[in-house]
């Protein structure tokens, strides 16, 4: 993989363990050469991701609405910055762009990103992988309510298994290398405009 959308927090939270990954994650990138796309922030987690990849001479790529793009907010010093017009142009762009995604933790937005991935996947329309590094046992309670849709009927087990979700940074690249995207046999719609 190329290039890997990283989704994530314009919040660092309240415990130094979820930097750290951020950290980790943007270490393991630039040593493996694979350029981060993200919202193109300069703090939370998203600042962590991207200013150590910079220190670590690595390609980061931004992508931030015009809206979101003033001084507190967007990152002057990344590698590349793509201005869109709206949110929504912000997804498809960052869609076009990378091989996969990965969600650290965060809020509604990486929420909105993360599972927006997965309906496109569930969809046919990309067949990326989607993986969640669930530093902390952040997304538990995320998985288990996965868990509950699978049992009342609203998820299929095979779309559930299009998450892929590891402990690890390691674990989670393995996974996303050697991911098969489910056989689609009903799609209603194949086109992204």
């Amino acid at each position: 993989m190329n290039k890997i959308a990283v989704f994530c927090g314009s919040s660092l939270g309240f415990s130094d363990v979820y930097k750290n990954d951020a950290v980790k994650l943007g270490v393991y990138f630039a040593e493996n050469k694979i350029s981060l796309v993200y919202g193109g922030g300069k703090i939370g987690m998203m600042g962590a991701i991207a200013d150590t990849m910079l220190r670590k001479e690595g390609n980061v790529i931004g992508v931030i609405p015009g809206l979101l793009r003033h001084e507190e907010v967007a990152h002057a010093n990344i590698s590349e910055m793509i201005v869109t017009k709206t949110m929504s142009e912000r997804k498809v762009t960052i869609s076009k762009m990378v091989d996969g995604y990965i969600a650290l933790p965060g809020g509604f937005g990486t929420l909105d990103e993360i599972f927006e991935a997965l309906t496109l996947s569930q969809l046919g329309i990309e067949q990326k992988p989607i993986g969640i590094l669930n530093t902390n046992g952040f997304f538990n309670p995320l998985i288990k309510q996965l868990e509950v849709m699978v049992t009342e009927g609203y998820l299929k087990e095979s779309n559930k298994k299009m998450l892929l979700i590891a402990n690890s940074i390691e674990d989670l690249i393995t996974k996303m290398e050697t991911y098969n995207a489910p056989k689609i046999t009903k799609v209603i719609n194949k086109v992204v405009s």
